[in-house]
């Protein structure tokens, strides 16, 4: 019997211009794991939400959920709430209570658990998820990470049957991702725990799938496990920019043999179809030099007048015009970096300075007048309005003629409430409303969460044509590969100090672990390729002089 089916769902939003789902068909059987994949805003999280009766959407509907043979909304109170388990993208959403513990506690108890099973129980997820020494924490005090793993543990202490993720990584660090993709791998393999994943950041999850979804449009286009879907995937697929970096390698050089999925496949089967004769592709030319639009000198700064500082000595600068990405783990204070210098905290030492002026000296607001703006990370928080439209008009009534050269179609979104658009729609719709600012400086902390490999594209497009205009970006990012293909320079923040800083190719070639696949795939054999464009071009080169000789 089916774990999970879905059989011709098809749903529509009130004024929605078409579905957002158009008779959906699949089942999932027990012990599966199954990735979904596609664009933003074609639906997956709606889906999701379809399987777990509490989050149903208020919407028009027709066709049939299943869980194990009865439909969702058949199911009592007690399965419908422990057999199905749900993790959100954000971390914070999914939190309610003080303690971790009690965080723990929580579900059992609504259930009716008695005490002496709750601790058991306890015990026993705090040891397998190794949060020992979180119990007696304050989730507020953990990093993101370490929050996502909470979220996991909460559901699986209840003992589901079936395990829903909705982009559960997209907030954490490449590490952090890496082991909560791990763990959702040894849940499956140790209890056989049926598991949806939809997800973008495809690299490291297409390799323990036993399933890969693809939606485009509302509809599934493609069903099956990642080799056979991958081998049947039209090159120009929209989602084919999104796929590992083996495959996509695979493809550009014209492999031979089977796909390669993960680094290590790619290492075994497609690299050795190619010589090292040529080990370097030529360095390119610097950027020219500007003056420097944001300075960080010596900063220093925490919460608590007893807490711990969360920049220590942050010194480092970004020069006019120049797209500058800052990687880190969680909690390493590149968050709090960009707030000090959108002036919504103030540093207790040192000194930073914007276009050459201490933030101190900029009066009456003219910091945020056509000067700095801050896309923050919970982009919810810059939406007031009750539709996209209203949040554009209020600073723009003439938005669409200044937003004319903006790639992303904001048509379909306008009559929309913002809360109502998916991860990717707000952030889309968040970047529209700062870009009404005209800011010289513009601070985004993760502008590609939730964003399909086309719209990070479109993004970066964006990105790119503010700083041929002049305008400075410092953005704070966890998406490795966006940082390779498009920044100027990368910076890495431990601890709330700037460790290394450096061009792309020789910053990700130097790192080990915060690195890109690709600089992984090739590392021994070509030096300083860290994307699929420099891996590509040097192994056409090698493949060309081969067949002269």
């Amino acid at each position: 019997m089916a774990s999970l089916a879905f059989s011709h769902l098809t749903a529509a939003y009130p004024e929605a211009q078409k579905p957002v789902l158009r008779d959906v068909s699949f089942s999932l059987e027990t012990g599966e794991f199954a990735v979904l994949c596609g664009a933003t805003g074609c639906g997956k999280t709606t889906l999701l939400c379809f399987a777990k009766r509490e989050l149903t959407p208020r919407c028009t509907h027709s066709g049939t959920v299943s869980f194990c043979g009865k439909p969702v909304e058949s199911l009592d109170a007690r399965t419908a709430a422990s057999q199905i388990g749900f993790v959100m993208q954000h971390p914070e959403q999914q939190i309610v209570t003080d303690r971790v513990w009690h965080e723990l506690a929580f579900g059992l108890e609504n259930l009716g658990t008695e005490q002496a099973v709750i601790r058991r129980r306890i015990a026993e997820i705090a040891s397998y998820f190794g949060m020992e020494d979180w119990l007696t924490k304050d989730p507020s005090a953990l990093s993101g990470g370490q929050k996502q793993i909470l979220n996991l543990a909460s559901v699986m202490i209840m003992q589901p049957a079936l395990l829903l993720l909705d982009e559960p990584t997209a907030q954490l660090d490449p590490l952090a991702a890496a082991e909560f993709l791990t763990t959702l791998q040894r849940l499956n393999r140790d209890f056989s725990v049926t598991i949806l994943l939809a997800e973008h950041r495809l690299g490291a999850v297409i390799p323990m799938a036993d399933r890969l979804l693809i939606m485009d449009d509302g509809a599934l286009s493609a069903d099956g496990t990642p080799r056979e879907v991958l081998r049947k995937l039209p090159e120009h697929a929209p989602v084919m920019a999104g796929m590992p970096a083996p495959v996509r390698l695979f493809r550009a050089v014209g492999g031979t043999g089977e796909c390669p999925l993960s680094v290590s496949d790619a290492r075994r089967t497609l690299l050795p179809q190619f010589s090292d004769r040529v080990r370097e592709l030529p360095e390119p030319a610097p950027r020219p030099e500007t003056a420097p639009a944001l300075e960080y000198a010596g900063v220093y700064f925490r919460y608590a007048r007893r807490g711990s500082d969360v920049l220590s000595d942050l010194t480092f600068s970004v020069q006019t015009g120049e797209l500058y990405c800052l990687i880190g783990g969680n909690g390493a204070g590149k968050s709090t970096a960009l707030a000090l210098a959108a002036g919504v905290l103030r540093a207790y030492a040192g000194k930073i300075r914007v276009f050459g002026k201490k933030i101190e000296d900029y009066k009456h607001r003219t910091l945020h007048q056509e000067c700095v703006t801050l896309l923050p990370q919970d982009v919810q928080t810059v939406f007031l309005k009750n539709t996209v439209a209203e949040e554009l008009s209020e600073l723009d009534r003439d938005y669409a003629q200044t937003l004319r050269d903006f790639p992303f179609d904001l048509t379909p979104l306008l009559p929309m409430h913002p809360y109502d658009l998916s991860g990717g729609q707000q952030q889309i719709a968040a970047l529209a409303k700062v870009m009404l600012t005209k800011p010289r400086l513009l601070l985004l902390d993760e502008p590609t969460k939730g964003l399909d490999a086309n719209s990070r594209q479109m993004l970066a497009d964006v990105l790119h044509g503010l700083t041929a205009q002049g305008v400075t970006l410092l953005v704070v990012t966890h998406d490795i590969e966006f940082a390779a293909e498009h920044a100027d320079r990368c910076g890495f923040l431990s601890q709330g100090a700037l460790i290394s800083s450096d061009t792309p190719r020789r910053f990700f070639s130097e790192n080990v672990f915060y690195t890109t696949a690709v600089s992984r795939m090739t590392r021994g054999k070509y030096d300083g390729a860290v994307t699929v464009a420099d891996a590509a071009a040097l192994m056409q080169q090698n493949g060309r002089e081969e067949r002269l000789t």
